[in-house]
């Protein structure tokens, strides 16, 4: 816990928690490349926890574009004008806003890498130079006044550089980039380069929130016919699968390498082992003791001195022959080269509930922003394919495993694995939410059944049974043609009879009738409150 000079624990307001977890990723924020992990943290996916240093998130700049909005609408609707936050706080943010406002006008064209370079450095010394004021001196305790105008103002610019990236990573075949790897360059720039396509990559553009409906549909045609897509469980993977070099295929150097290299035709030619060495076929390769670059270089500088003007000479070059061969910048951790959970042609489930969160989001979107029938159509089309390939509506044989059971992989090859709820759960019951249609807005309850299939309703009569708030089983006798859930233990019942309204049963068997689709004040208290005044809604759509 952080504390202030006499030792207590140093007490901050919401909007400062907020502000500081949003300055700590933006002073990471690369141009068109994502957020920088330089820390020892990888994000969620611990699979590419070997990107940690090289790797830049654009997964974490989808989501803070969408936090950013959020918290844009949220702050314009509060009545609150200013805060008081701490003057080490404020002083971090201005410097941020400062080179975010300054670098700006870069945004209307391409960014090269030395002004790359410019941006992340003016970001990063002002967290830094906050970061170490804090560690050296704690918190001094004084505040000072932050206008919510200037957190918006702000929240604009950081937008329009974080859509600019979002732009930026769209690839040739409509997907987008997920993880970046950025590369220091001796003429003190920042160079951006890219992985294969990742899952989480489009789940998370997809949730950005800044895809307009027919992108949104762009990319999830895109993802269906990529590579990402497995054919026998009808669902995604996190990474394409791949062939795996085999070891003979590993560590050769091009023998036109070896003849254009002064030093390295001279250690064959001698017979000296320690960088490169000719095997009985005449092949090339770098001494198989070298673990990383930083072997390669030490070798070179520990070789007799009559070598040491041609290391001089051609050491960027050897350095650059061994990196081309390796790539090690490139490697991921255990995504790229495992083949069990979540290593190659791994199905990870948590990955693909949140694709359908995601597809329901974007649908739901177009349906209220009336897109074309078509458009929504083809949205619903994605949605429920998803929905179908997740596991509990599949056979025990195809799936593996009890399909009621949530499980965290299913590898490449197998039935699922690790069984666990991980995260699976929670967007699957967000998304039985949402297709049941159950809205709360601004302590209101709604009913907007515009998602769910004509398949749910009952093709026969039958008996609704629940517990209602006395814990007694209960029993409502449903016609064919009708749906029903609880929500707070108060029967839903859906009828597709004449016009939208909602008849409220009481407990007395008395009944009241609202025309639409949405509750008042009161009865919506009342079944939040479950104060037992309301027996049963029957909704007609």
């Amino acid at each position: 816990m952080l504390t202030n000079p006499e030792g207590s624990v140093y007490q901050v307001n919401f909007i400062e928690k907020i502000l500081a977890t949003v300055l700590a990723k933006i002073s990471n924020y690369i141009p068109e490349g994502g957020i920088w992990m330089n820390t020892q943290r990888p994000e969620w996916n611990d699979a590419n926890n070997a990107l940690v240093g090289n790797g830049v998130s654009m997964v974490t700049l989808y989501y803070l574009r969408r936090f950013l909005a959020f918290f844009k609408e949220l702050i314009s609707q509060s009545a609150v004008s200013e805060v008081q936050i701490s003057v080490e706080l404020k002083k971090c943010f201005d410097q941020i806003h400062k080179t975010l406002e300054d670098s700006a006008h870069l945004l209307k064209d391409s960014i090269n890498d030395q002004q790359r370079m410019q941006v992340l450095s003016g970001l990063g010394e002002a967290a830094s130079i906050y970061r170490q004021t804090i560690y050296d001196q704690d918190f001094s305790g004084k505040k000072t006044t932050f206008k919510t105008s200037e957190f918006l103002t702000f929240i604009e610019v950081a937008l329009k550089h974080l859509e600019y990236s979002i732009e930026s990573n769209q690839r040739e075949d409509q997907l987008y980039h997920a993880y970046n790897l950025m590369t220091v360059t001796e003429d003190k720039g920042v160079a951006i380069s890219y992985l294969p396509e990742m899952l989480e990559g489009q789940v998370a553009v997809l949730s950005s929130g800044y895809l307009d409906t027919q992108a949104s549909l762009a990319v999830l045609d895109a993802l269906k016919a990529s590579k990402l897509f497995r054919e026998d469980q009808y669902s995604y993977v996190l990474y394409p699968n791949k062939t795996l070099p085999r070891f003979l295929e590993k560590n050769n150097i091009s023998p036109i390498e070896v003849s254009e290299s002064e030093l390295l035709s001279k250690l064959v030619l001698e017979s000296n082992r320690d960088i490169i060495l000719k095997d009985c076929e005449g092949g090339y390769h770098f001494n198989g003791n070298f673990k990383n670059i930083r072997f390669l270089r030490d070798a070179l500088n520990n070789l007799p001195n009559h070598y040491q003007d041609l290391v001089e000479k051609e050491q960027p070059k050897i350095e650059a022959i061994y990196e081309q061969i390796f790539n090690h910048k490139a490697f991921t951790g255990r995504s790229g080269t495992f083949f069990g959970y979540e290593g190659l042609g791994s199905i990870y489930w948590h990955m693909v509930s949140k694709l359908r969160l995601a597809a329901y989001e974007v649908t739901k979107k177009a349906i209220d922003q009336s897109a074309s029938e078509v458009i929504i159509g083809q949205l619903f089309d994605h949605y429920f394919e998803i929905n179908a390939g997740i596991g509990v509506h599949k056979s025990p044989e195809l799936y593996g495993a009890f399909p009621t059971d949530p499980y965290s992989h299913t590898p490449g090859g197998k039935g699922a694995q690790q069984p666990g709820m991980t995260g699976q759960v929670k967007e699957d019951i967000l998304c039985r939410f949402g297709e049941l249609g159950v809205r709360v807005s601004k302590g209101i309850l709604s009913f907007d059944p515009t998602i769910i299939p004509d398949s749910e309703y009952l093709n026969n009569d039958q008996v609704f049974e629940y517990y209602d708030l006395n814990q007694s089983l209960q029993k409502v006798e449903l016609s064919k043609g009708s749906l029903a859930y609880t929500v707070c233990q108060v029967p839903i019942i859906y009828t597709k009879n004449g016009d939208a309204k909602i008849t409220i049963v009481l407990n007395d068997f008395s009944t009241e009738i609202i025309e639409g689709n949405s509750l008042n004040k009161k009865y919506s208290d009342a079944i939040f409150n479950r104060s037992g005044e309301i027996k049963q809604l029957i909704i007609n759509i």
